[in-house]
């Protein structure tokens, strides 16, 4: 779908269908639409329950008229108004326009002294429009809205929406395909496509070079599957000299089935979206290679299936880390963790300030915070406060979880290892973060984005449509690009 700026009069375009969006209460907005068109629809209004609250729309159909078709799409009120409330309203526009079958619409905002929010339209018209129906012999909502017109809307802001949305929606093409599409495999093989798409470096290790390179946790996760794990490392350089080197991490269970600790039945359905946290970093490089901010940007993964088998990792193995630390194996369904504890050893020889690692770590954090919001945790207090400033902008809900309770700590520490991967039912959500902070090197600031809920929408919601969410990437991204001002 075409996203674009209409500049000058409403009256010079050919599309006879129109959008507003309106603030609760006041419709001054209304004559943009001309004085025909506009005293026509307040007629209707005043005999319609619309009052400009979020989530409500209304169609109005005027024959003769020179918009032949208005929405009215209501943003609540004005004092409440966030960019996610664009974001929101112009979604819902926009899956209006596919139920009605129409092509080509105008959008009309208010206008905020805020220029992000052009950019939130862009998003949510793009992330509101989408649809995965590959699979589906006959197409139930196949209509493709081609084009929406932002009527005075910023042009750069409208085209980096589309740069972010578009990779979000990329994103959750990947997370949507299950594991008979996607595996370790075919995941690097997606990786390696991307790189040479957008002239991003790329080195993808297979079963052999991970364990001769010492990563045996990853290796130890990946061997009960048919499918070998693999591990993957993109890399965009600026040509200049970076301002700061940054490296996103992903978890990339492309299949998690529980291992031999294996999960009910009801808990192991979905379970092709454990590799979220892995697509969001592909997402995030997509997003750096076409906007190239002067930052370094890594972005690692470790991909494996967690599968039972003769030759599946057990409960009591012991294994050794990239870093050196010797892991405890309480319960093989807690493999994520030990994935990364690989990914994060390997990224923090890359010597970057910072390391964002995103993963569909714990049950625990959704029942602390529910399916929309991510835990955040980190070692850092500045840095957690700069991503918890971007998510408010993206839309992107998180919140930080404590990393000081030593009593917890402990509950990792008990054995004849190191670390257990581990800690007990209670606190589930920070033993696991804890956790993996011991694989984090000396010195780097680090956020851990526990996505488990706010990956995978049960149901439609918002923007979203159910399954994939694509959640972090444009959190992520945008962060990258506010290291270089943008």
């Amino acid at each position: 779908m075409e996203v674009k700026r209409l500049e000058g009069d409403l009256r010079t375009s050919d599309i006879d269908v129109c959008g507003v969006l309106l603030f609760e209460g006041d419709t001054k907005l209304l004559s943009k639409l001309g004085r025909g068109v506009s005293s026509r629809v307040r007629k209707v209004l005043e005999t319609i329950d619309f009052k400009g609250k979020e989530g409500q729309l209304e169609r109005i159909t005027l024959p003769g008229q020179r918009f032949g078709v208005v929405y009215l799409v209501g943003l609540g009120k004005r004092e409440k108004a966030q960019p996610d409330t664009f974001r929101r309203a112009s979604g819902l526009f926009v899956k209006r326009l596919k139920k009605d079958k129409i092509e080509r619409a105008v959008l009309i905002s208010p206008r905020v002294e805020n220029p992000t929010i052009s950019q939130a339209i862009a998003e949510g018209l793009i992330l509101g429009s989408y649809t995965f129906d590959r699979y589906k012999s006959k197409k139930e909502n196949s209509h493709e809205v081609k084009e929406v017109l932002i009527w005075r809307g910023e042009e750069e802001a409208i085209k980096k929406g589309k740069i972010l949305a578009e990779a979000q929606n990329y994103v959750r093409d990947l997370v949507n395909e299950p594991g008979n599409v996607i595996n370790p495999i075919t995941l690097a093989e997606e990786a390696k496509r991307l790189a040479e798409e957008l002239g991003l470096e790329c080195k993808i290790y297979d079963e052999k070079e991970i364990q001769k390179m010492g990563m045996l946790a990853l290796w130890s996760v990946g061997k009960g599957s048919a499918t070998p794990p693999r591990f993957i490392h993109l890399t965009y350089r600026p040509k200049g000299k970076p301002k700061d080197r940054i490296v996103i991490v992903g978890k990339g269970l492309t299949f998690d089935s529980g291992g031999l600790n294996i999960k009910p039945e009801n808990y192991m359905r979905t379970m092709k979206m454990d590799k979220s946290g892995a697509c969001a970093v592909l997402g995030v490089m997509r997003v750096v290679a076409k906007m190239k901010p002067n930052i370094e940007v890594h972005g690692i993964v470790g991909a494996a299936e967690n599968m039972p088998s003769g030759s599946a990792y057990r409960p009591d193995d012991i294994i050794r880390a990239k870093n050196g630390k010797y892991i405890e194996i309480d319960n093989t369904d807690a493999e994520g963790r030990v994935t990364l504890a690989d990914a994060l050893s390997y990224a923090s020889e890359l010597k970057p300030s910072k390391i964002i690692d995103l993963a569909t770590l714990t049950g625990a954090c959704m029942v602390a915070l529910g399916e929309y919001t991510a835990g955040l945790f980190t070692n850092n207090r500045e840095f957690a406060e700069e991503i918890k400033k971007i998510a408010k902008k993206t839309g992107e809900r998180v919140w930080e979880l404590p990393m000081d309770d030593e009593q917890l700590r402990k509950k990792i520490k008990k054995g004849p290892a190191d670390v257990v991967n581990t800690g007990g039912r209670y606190g589930g959500a920070i033993t696991a973060a804890m956790f993996l902070e011991e694989f984090v090197g000396e010195g780097i600031k680090w956020v851990h984005l526990d996505i488990a809920g706010p990956a995978w929408a049960r149901e439609e919601y918002g923007y979203h449509p159910q399954g994939g969410t694509g959640f972090g990437v444009r959190t992520c991204a945008e962060y990258i690009l506010s290291l270089d001002g943008r």
